[in-house]
């Protein structure tokens, strides 16, 4: 009963103390979580400049074939953080800030349709010695993975569509409808509890992350809310239906069926242009599958890789 007792105390102090560094020091509480989320999923964080002088970071890590995956909107690498740690044992995961987000360059005047990121990229993945590689993306990613197969389709083996943008001819989103009748843009935070809202409204179960943290990871969007405005308005009149229409690069579509962000009868519509895309509807996720659900997003991707390499 005595070293029950002293355990009890002992766990205690260390919780209070995990939650005062928390409280106290939420800067580091964050560099420290992340980090240790890179490392369990076995990702490094490099950074390159390109000869045009744009200035990427990414996150790397395994071996194989190469897999980079791209972010949406508002977002950042550490979106396919969690989700790694069981790609890397099968593939080099690599995992940019695309230009305009997290740490890699925000260029004020360039050109910000799926076209111009795609066009980019190909740079990036030059640099870094790929020569056909598989592409991942969610919502915004989705949509510049999606423009960058349709450029260079004998460079892009497979792709891996997590709620993609880009497909606008589907019913109207939950967030279309509140731009359209309020004026405002419930995915641009200009304050902290606006950023903690955009957790709930992209998300149908948004793993817990305590508000000092928050509040710290809402510094990147309160500080380059101007810029996220012009960008999110040329994402929404950039469409590639056109461009993937009978794309026959292999594909899985992942959608939750609970995406608030981007109506979720975009899926079928989708699934019908690509002739070798195969869909899958996750029942109870939001518009980030890979961060509510990310074991089931692999097992998800996981499977569709090993389907592509039985058939070639």
């Amino acid at each position: 009963m005595r070293f029950i007792k002293l355990l009890s105390i002992t766990l205690l102090v260390i919780v209070l103390g995990v939650v005062s560094f928390v409280y106290f020091a939420p800067v580091q509480a964050t560099r420290i979580a992340l980090d240790a989320d890179r490392q369990h999923s076995g990702l490094v964080r490099k950074e390159i400049v390109l000869p045009d002088g744009m200035h990427y970071v990414y996150l790397e890590g395994g071996k194989g074939e190469a897999l980079m995956l791209l972010h949406g909107f508002g977002a950042n690498k550490d979106n396919f953080t969690r989700v790694a740690h069981w790609l890397t044992p099968h593939y080099r995961v690599i995992v940019p800030d695309l230009l305009g987000f997290g740490e890699s360059s925000h260029p004020a005047d360039a050109d910000y349709t799926s076209r111009a990121q795609a066009k980019r990229l190909r740079g990036l993945v030059q640099a870094l010695g790929i020569k056909t590689l598989h592409l991942g993306g969610n919502s915004m990613g989705g949509q510049i993975a999606m423009a960058y197969a349709a450029l260079h389709p004998n460079e892009v083996t497979s792709l891996w569509l997590l709620d993609p943008a880009g497909i606008w001819s589907a019913p109207k989103s939950e967030l279309e409808k509140i731009i359209r009748s309020q004026g405002r843009n419930p995915l641009i935070a200009k304050n902290e509890d606006e950023f903690a809202y955009i957790f709930s409204f992209v998300m149908s179960n948004p793993p817990f992350i305590p508000k000092p943290m928050l509040n710290v990871m809402a510094l990147g969007q309160i500080n380059n809310v101007i810029l996220s405005e012009r960008i999110f308005n040329q994402i929404v009149a950039d469409s590639v239906e056109q461009s993937v229409t009978g794309l026959t690069t292999p594909t899985l579509i992942v959608w939750g069926d609970q995406d608030r962000v981007i109506n979720v009868a975009t899926a079928e519509i989708l699934h019908k242009l690509m002739p070798r895309s195969q869909l899958a509807i996750m029942t109870g996720a939001g518009h980030l599958p890979m961060l509510e659900r990310p074991r089931q997003s692999a097992a998800e991707y996981l499977h569709f890789r090993g389907q592509l390499h039985g058939g070639e």
